[in-house]
């Protein structure tokens, strides 16, 4: 049975992940980095809710150009 690996992952890891966290991106980018993560997964779910009947909507904008470029 496999198990996930995240499982085995104990304190001592998450520390060392943290501190190597600190050390490559610094303490002011990595809150910038988590808002744009935030953002990402808020448009990702955004666009899961609106489906695919959001593609074949011609009154969608992000669709018009698409639209115009293949007349």
């Amino acid at each position: 049975m496999y198990t996930s690996g995240l499982l085995f992952i104990g304190t001592n890891e998450i520390i060392i992940i943290v501190v190597l966290a600190l050390l490559l991106f610094g303490g002011k980018k990595i809150p910038e980095l988590m808002r744009g993560l935030g953002r990402g997964v808020k448009e990702f779910k955004e666009g899961q809710k609106d489906g695919p009947e959001a593609e074949n909507n011609p009154n969608n904008p992000s669709n018009n150009d698409t639209v115009n470029n293949q007349r």
